[in-house]
């Protein structure tokens, strides 16, 4: 399948930069016996509130296109109204845009690939501020999150659809750190978000203890604040976090010494302001997990975990989908059927997953190939082909999840 290249021939700010002339309808008509070139354009007959409440329903790939028609289609797409109105029917469930998955082609530079699974097209796709691959992603609401993987000092909050970005202010705490969970959180109602970074660090001498901190953002108030600082015994923290209705929840690993469990979850509630030791809010995971994806979805709290077999816990038997209920139960949703788990690897880490709404992905490693599964309608399917073709046998994919909003800013 060829790539679709329209989004890099047509972004953003492409709407403010070359307006084309409006195409024309022409009609001839009789009048004293002579035949007259009649020239208007057929979007003329429509007034501009009428126009903008059509054009509200496009995808949003073709709202980029719409605005390349004429000036006074640009002038619609481009007013507050119109992004309104598109909010409006996305928030109504009027129009279902749906999550995208962008999945990097190199680990050199972060140039890929955005996949619509509404349209059911890949589109070229360049992000703003990410330098490599590796750095850490976290999405939510339209907006994601960057952090780089050496220094991790410099975070960038953007909207990849409309291209703005910010950055954040250098986040306090151990500026080397072992293991480092990021993840974000947007309030639509307050038009502001908070990001949280969570630092795990080991006690020098001691394998089995770990420094633990966890540091909040607003963009209220634009500063950083140490929440949470403890010591872990037997517990490091990890690189999976995630924010559902005001609790951060975020992976923390076995370093020993625990036999039932290699993972556990820790819920630490945003709001509250309580100093007591994180394990009391040690929640156990549904089964021993070789690995184990978090991501919020409708403000529910899911997993996507690989399951390890009872003998050698460190190869994938399957892979399965659960949500938390009532704060500490976990309700299988899914588990996928072994004609698609066919294309994963047997290595406990071989996936990467993420998810948004009703959707979750699945990516491999190991190929470019990616497996979505629906909550609601409880279906497993492939996406489209991508255009990214594995150039080298050892070569990896990965990619993240997020919304594609127009009225979202940083």
């Amino acid at each position: 399948m060829e790539a679709e290249t329209s989004w890099t021939t047509y972004p953003y700010n492409y709407m403010t930069t070359y307006i084309p002339e409006a195409e024309s309808y022409s009609e001839q008509s009789d009048d004293d016996e002579e035949t007259k070139l009649q020239t208007f354009a057929m979007d003329s007959l429509l007034p501009n509130d009428l126009l903008e409440r059509i054009l509200s329903f496009l995808p949003i790939a073709s709202i980029f296109r719409a605005g390349t028609v004429c000036k006074r289609w640009n002038e619609i797409v481009s007013s507050q109204r119109f992004l309104w109105n598109f909010s409006n029917n996305n928030n109504n469930n009027s129009v279902s845009q749906g999550p995208w998955y962008f999945m990097f082609t190199t680990t050199d530079d972060p140039s890929g690939y955005a996949y619509d699974p509404v349209i059911k097209k890949w589109y070229s796709f360049d992000l703003p501020c990410i330098e490599t691959s590796n750095w850490f992603v976290a999405s939510s609401c339209g907006l994601v999150c960057f952090m780089d993987n050496d220094c991790r000092n410099k975070i960038y909050v953007s909207n990849p659809i409309t291209k703005q970005w910010r950055r954040l202010i250098e986040p306090p705490g151990h500026k080397a750190t072992d293991y480092t969970a990021l993840s974000t959180s947007m309030n639509r109602a307050k038009q502001s978000y908070s990001v949280s970074i969570v630092k795990s660090k080991q006690v020098p001498g001691d394998f089995f203890q770990w420094d633990l901190s966890i540091h909040l953002y607003s963009s209220e108030t634009m500063t950083w604040t140490t929440s949470v600082t403890d010591v872990l015994t037997g517990w490091r923290g990890g690189d999976e976090s995630v924010i559902c209705n005001n609790v951060l929840y975020f992976l923390i690993y076995s370093t020993g010494g625990n036999a039932d469990h290699r993972h556990g979850l820790i819920a630490s509630n945003l709001s509250s302001s309580s100093t007591s030791s994180l394990m009391r809010s040690f929640i156990p995971m549904p089964c021993a997990l070789t690995c184990g994806r978090l991501m919020n979805l409708k403000e529910r709290l899911v997993v996507v975990g690989g399951i390890g077999k009872q003998d050698r816990p460190e190869i994938i038997k399957g892979i399965g989908i659960w949500c938390l209920k009532g704060g500490r139960e976990w309700q299988e949703m899914a588990r996928m059927p072994q004609r698609f788990f066919q294309g994963f690897g047997e290595l406990d880490d071989v996936f990467a997953s993420s998810g948004s709404d009703d959707l979750v992905y699945i990516q491999s490693y190991g190929s470019p190939a990616l497996l979505m599964f629906d909550m609601k309608l409880k279906c497993w399917k492939w996406s489209q082909k991508c255009p990214v073709s594995k150039k080298f046998p050892l070569q990896l994919f990965t990619g993240f999840c997020f919304e594609p909003r127009l009225e979202i800013t940083p």
